[in-house]
């Protein structure tokens, strides 16, 4: 089996990308509308390539991480946060969301970060798995916090130290 190799983005990966985003939108995992013509752009002015881990199998674009900041605060500026984690539906299995969330913990870590931290719809018993095996631990949970295909769905504070 191929290992993904990760990678920073680059603007030429902005297409890809997007239909990546657009493929894999579930409301397992994504509180927002699903996403309609004319598509907004992926890279905007608050993240760029520059916030975006993407991982490739064989070559081929299969997975992407967003990393950032959780607020824009100087007192929370240790910490950084899993804003957006999306694999390819023909690599998963692969190892692309592990190699995506372990990248991302150095890259927090090269940054100067001392947690990791994410959010989580209850519901998204796979990812959960993931996160928990990767480390992570529930900090919080909202409980019903949002109305998606007309269920209540916890949102799940994740963390880990670095």
């Amino acid at each position: 089996m191929p290992v993904p190799y990760i990678r920073r983005a680059v603007p030429d990966d902005e297409d890809a990308l997007g239909r990546l985003d657009r493929a894999t939108w579930s409301t397992l995992h994504s509180v927002q509308p699903r996403p309609v013509p004319p598509y907004e752009p992926f890279f905007s002015e608050r993240f760029g390539p520059r916030d975006h881990l993407v991982a490739e199998l064989d070559g081929r674009l299969a997975g992407y991480l967003r990393l950032g900041y959780p607020t824009a605060l100087a007192c929370n500026a240790h910490v950084r946060q899993i804003l957006g984690l999306a694999v390819a539906e023909e690599a998963r299995g692969a190892g692309v969301g592990r190699a995506l969330l372990r990248a991302a913990r150095d890259e927090a870590r090269r940054q100067g970060a001392r947690r990791l931290t994410l959010r989580v719809l209850g519901h998204n018993a796979p990812a959960r798995a993931l996160y928990a095996s990767e480390g992570f631990v529930v900090e919080g949970t909202l409980p019903e916090e949002f109305l998606l295909d007309g269920e209540y769905v916890d949102d799940v504070l994740m963390g880990r130290r670095l």
